[in-house]
């Protein structure tokens, strides 16, 4: 290996060891006292909840570990959204669990918590997976109210969703093991079996206090919503146990006796390592991020035996597309090349730039993965599409719109993985957030924006002195300097995976090496749902 390999690999390898040190203060969700003053109340945290129920040595996912992350500090934080989501096995059977975190304003809603448990629903209906609720939640978080409570994405879609999933399906579980409260009580009991814990678990649409300031009644809150009320006299809850664990127990065993459903059929070998060594993905990538690369040796480690059957190899070459296998499931690639090519019909063309031949290209292919019901994966190395008048007199836009069209009415399971720059209509094209793939995580070295910082700081530097010249004021070389410093640090701060990931635009930062067994638990949980509609792309350009 060469020294600039060497030096790739230090960057990542740092950006990683980062990547880990944040999983573990999220991990600590609102503080080792608070999760000692849990332990003293007999109830487990959300964490050790959910180690007990998944089955141990089982791949695991964790979506939206870094939500919320650096939003809300004037309310103190809110770590991980306050809700722990995991994709993970029991008794064999893929499923997703969902965990309100009491360490974190006693696994109060916020926004982000909404909008996270939002995304487990979504993960589940997707991919007809089973979906079981851990509930130990004060409610909506008061003070925010007005942003959680009232619009189509808050609180209220939660307990619809739960409704829609009934009628598709879908198994829900809840288990009851704090407080459930307010509207909040309608998620445990509106899901096909609701267990409670004695002694911890309550649930009522109104607490001791409310109700005697509503009606004048004085009444506890255990004789109001506890388990033996709830399990003898109202029958809200199915049965009542004295621990976490004999409840955690009792869900392993309804889960040990379900029934096999129907799946996609997709097509799936036995699981073969790459021949080329993973290890090297750490090496692959440039720190200096506007130097070019062969994606390609970025794909054949990661699929199964470095086999990469390249789909239009000499044509469209800024895209890398093709048919491989990722742990045995049968995948199409769509990648962006971030080598410098030479096309015979424009010339030179920059890497990780989307031309109309690699998006018609690409267009293509995405139709014949869709015709042969092979899952999709993009891999984001991409600065946007190509500009100037020779791009636009070719048609240009559209040609991405025909990618975006095919990419957006694909029937088949996409997943993304950004690995470097994503930007512009460039994330759209390859299958951002706002086109539903399955799942969609990030390495450490990923950005997320409209455009680059330094291109970003520069136009809106030219946009902040013109309009200072149009009051009469001209600014010196050491004030457009100090601008142009601030906007920039600004615009890096909203690139980083991190800012992304705690909005939930990713479903999670992953390690570099974590990426195929990452993917395939996503194909894994994809091939539980059948594909019912035909792929139709309605009116598209050629």
């Amino acid at each position: 290996m060469n020294i600039e390999f060497n030096r790739n690999e230090d960057h990542l390898q740092q950006l990683t060891y980062q990547l880990r040190k944040k999983l573990e203060k999220v991990a600590l969700g609102g503080g080792e006292k608070r999760i000692a003053a849990q332990h003293a109340k007999g109830k487990l945290t959300a964490r050790e909840r959910i180690a007990y129920l998944l089955d141990k040595d089982a791949p695991q996912v964790e979506i939206g570990a870094f939500a919320g992350e650096g939003m809300y500090a004037s309310e103190g934080g809110c770590p991980s959204g306050g809700v722990v989501v995991v994709m993970g096995y029991v008794q064999g059977r893929q499923c997703l669990v969902v965990a309100n975190d009491a360490t974190v304003k006693a696994g109060a809603w916020f926004p982000i918590t909404a909008k996270k448990n939002l995304r487990a629903q979504e993960i589940s209906i997707e991919n007809k997976l089973p979906i079981i609720y851990l509930v130990d939640s004060a409610g909506v978080y008061l003070p925010m109210q007005d942003e959680i409570f009232p619009d189509k994405e808050h609180f209220g879609r939660i307990f619809r969703n739960n409704a829609v999933m009934s009628s598709l399906g879908i198994v829900q579980i809840a288990a009851i093991m704090g407080p459930c409260v307010a509207g909040g009580a309608y998620l445990p009991i509106m899901s096909d079996e609701a267990l409670i814990v004695n002694g911890t678990g309550s649930v009522f649409l109104a607490g001791s206090y409310l109700v005697k300031s509503a009606i004048g009644e004085s009444i506890d809150n255990e004789s109001l919503g506890g388990a033996a009320m709830h399990c003898e006299i109202s029958g809200v809850t199915d049965n009542k146990f004295d621990s976490d664990e004999a409840a955690l127990d009792h869900i392993r065993g309804i889960f040990d006796k379900m029934g096999a459903r129907p799946t996609a059929g997709f097509s799936r070998a036995a699981p073969a390592a790459p021949k080329l060594d993973a290890q090297e993905l750490l090496g692959l990538l440039p720190a200096d991020r506007t130097k070019p690369y062969d994606m390609r040796e970025v794909v054949l480690r990661l699929l199964d035996n470095s086999e990469f059957d390249e789909y239009k190899p000499e044509y469209g070459q800024t895209i890398l597309c093709g048919l491989g296998r990722l742990d045995g499931w049968a995948v199409g690639i769509v990648a962006n090349q971030r080598k410098i090519v030479k096309s015979k019909k424009t010339g030179m063309q920059m890497g990780g730039v989307i031309y109309s031949d690699s998006a018609d290209k690409a267009a293509r292919f995405i139709m014949n993965c869709n015709q042969q019901r092979v899952p999709l994966v993009f891999l984001h190395d991409v600065t946007g599409f190509m500009v100037g008048s020779a791009s636009e007199q070719g048609g240009i836009i559209k040609d991405g719109a025909k990618m975006v069209n095919a990419m957006s009415n694909s029937v088949v399971p996409k997943f993304t993985v950004i690995i470097g720059n994503s930007y512009g209509a460039g994330n759209y094209a390859m299958c951002g957030k706002a086109y539903d793939p399955r799942l969609i995580v990030a390495w450490p070295s990923a950005q997320l924006a409209v455009m680059s910082g330094a291109a970003a700081a520069n136009t809106l530097l030219q946009i902040q002195v013109a309009a200072a010249e149009a009051k009469g004021e001209k600014l010196s070389d050491e004030a457009k300097k100090e601008l142009l410093d601030k906007i920039k640090a600004r615009y890096d701060q909203q690139l980083s995976p991190y800012y992304a990931a705690a909005r939930l635009w990713v479903d999670a930062i992953i390690d570099p090496l974590e990426t195929r067994r990452v993917l395939a638990e996503g194909l894994a949980a994809a091939n539980h749902a059948p594909i019912e509609r035909a792929y139709n792309v309605g009116v598209i350009q050629v």
